[in-house]
């Protein structure tokens, strides 16, 4: 049931590329994300999108919504200037030294759009508002001859007719520059349309979407729309949400949107003309007010002051610099607030003999309090993944004894669901420093079938230890531990 189209994220993206590289870049900027897509579902990368940080899609989001409200300010005040800039700041400060030369009637247009938009979302939320919002602005300023900037007086008659196949790309050398902001589009889809079908699902009650099917359906739509000369789309999640609220429930909903979409264009190209651009701008501002979620922004700095502080950080990046920028920083910077939250969660403990001491409790049958450690043993639990974030306390702890003061270490390794390579490569230089101060090293709690049994094989840490000194249990490691204690000399 979802519906697929262009959506408003991608205004920014397309026009800084339309400004840049022309329409062949676009072009080619698409079909290439149409092609990521295909690959992002041929290698099951659906389900990991999902888990973009919510942080991160809220800041661009949020800031998205602001540069597009930015770009409508002019169309909306009927103001002329000679030339807008690019970048949000200039924009800003372009409609400032024009304001004065604001047009009322196109002001009052604008608004009128938006008040009849909002006012039939309120009564009649099922009929369409944002196009009955069009034809009400359009038919005010017809009937009462507005002299406001029209879609015709701007960029003249529209075609009726739909183009031809082609396909128009720019020279092999620009394809390297169009690299990034391809795979933004191609993020930016998968991400917008994921979330669209998890809103369709939970709207439907029970429905479940097929991620990887999904993002290949969207690369195959986008390589689709270029070839005709389209620009990018993804699944919407304001035209799938009206489509189940107006009982749509299979694809058939999608193919009739898409017929009188098409339908639209052939029998209506002469008064679509006559639309106002501030019709269109009353428009996209009730869309920015829905895109900017400002509930959900301010919501999040009453959470962690990491999080709030990674969603500013991609929303002012999305405003003031750009938004392949900003989408690349910010999952960047939840990556290492990831990691960290990791670390802090993983960590290595002392617990037998002068080193510490264990507190067992009662509903732990294997605590190591309620077991008899050999002389000359430490035991050391890790608990938390064994990975890069968290090696660090394991060697500032795991060696800090005197020399002869023990002769075995057994580690428990029972609470440790999953191991890296920094991981395995640091428990081997651990086992070289054990056998240059001649003490055994056991590992315990290591389950055969485990992901860290399968990463000691393949790594070949296993063969290093010896299968023996790798224990499924604590009993199996106490007692091999004592096992060669035994064989060892002790000094009186």
């Amino acid at each position: 049931m979802q519906i697929g189209g262009p959506t408003g994220a991608f205004i920014v993206i397309i026009s800084s590329i339309y400004l840049q590289f022309g329409d062949s870049g676009l072009m080619a900027a698409t079909l290439t994300a149409g092609v990521i897509l295909i690959l992002f579902g041929l290698f099951r990368m659906g389900a990991l999108i999902k888990f973009i940080p919510f942080p991160v899609t809220t800041g661009f989001t949020s800031g998205i919504a602001v540069v597009i409200f930015a770009m409508q300010l002019n169309d909306l005040f009927g103001l002329k200037p000679e030339r807008v800039p690019a970048d949000f700041i200039g924009k800003i400060r372009c409609f400032a030294a024009n304001i004065g030369d604001t047009d009322l009637a196109t002001l009052g247009v604008g608004i009128f759009t938006v008040v009849i938009i909002c006012l039939i979302r309120r009564f009649l939320p099922r009929w369409p508002a944002m196009l009955l919002g069009m034809l009400a602005g359009t038919l005010l300023s017809t009937l009462a001859g507005l002299d406001v900037a029209t879609i015709g007086s701007k960029f003249g008659e529209l075609p009726r007719t739909l183009p031809a196949p082609g396909l128009h790309l720019p020279s092999l050398s620009e394809f390297g520059d169009l690299l990034m902001p391809s795979f933004t589009i191609a993020l930016l889809a998968a991400i917008e349309s994921l979330l669209s079908a998890t809103v369709a699902d939970g709207m439907m009650g029970g429905s479940r979407h097929r991620p990887n099917t999904e993002l290949i359906a969207q690369g195959i739509g986008n390589i689709g729309s270029v070839l005709f000369g389209g620009i990018p789309a993804t699944g919407a999640i304001a035209r799938t949400a009206t489509n189940i609220k107006s009982g749509g429930r299979t694809p058939v909903a999608g193919m009739i949107h898409a017929l009188v979409l098409a339908l639209i264009l052939l029998l209506l190209a002469p008064q679509a003309k006559l639309i106002p651009l501030a019709a269109l701008g009353g428009i996209m501002v009730v869309v920015c007010y829905n895109m900017s979620e400002y509930h959900t922004f301010l919501r999040m700095f009453k959470g962690p002051k990491s999080d709030w502080a990674v969603m500013l950080t991609t929303f002012l990046l999305t405003v003031f610099v750009d938004l392949v920028v900003a989408v690349e920083i910010g999952v960047v910077l939840a990556a290492l607030l990831f990691i960290r939250r990791m670390s802090d969660i993983s960590n290595v403990s002392a617990i037998t003999g002068e080193l510490g001491a264990d507190k067992p409790e009662v509903c732990d049958p294997d605590s190591i309090g309620i077991r008899k450690v050999p002389s000359h043993v430490a035991v050391f639990e890790v608990q938390g993944p064994f990975f890069f974030g968290a090696v660090d306390e394991f060697r500032d702890t795991a060696m800090n004894f005197r020399d002869g003061e023990i002769t075995t270490i057994i580690l428990r390794m029972r609470m440790v669901p999953a191991i890296d390579a920094t991981g395995l490569n640091v428990l081997s230089d651990f086992f070289c420093q054990c056998k240059k101060r001649n003490i055994d090293l056991i590992l315990s709690g290591v389950k055969p079938d485990s992901q860290p049994m399968h990463a000691f094989e393949h790594y070949g840490l296993a063969a290093e230890l010896g299968k023996d000194n790798i224990c499924p249990h604590i009993d199996k490691a106490l007692a091999r531990a004592a096992a060669i204690e035994s064989a060892k000399p002790h000094e009186s």
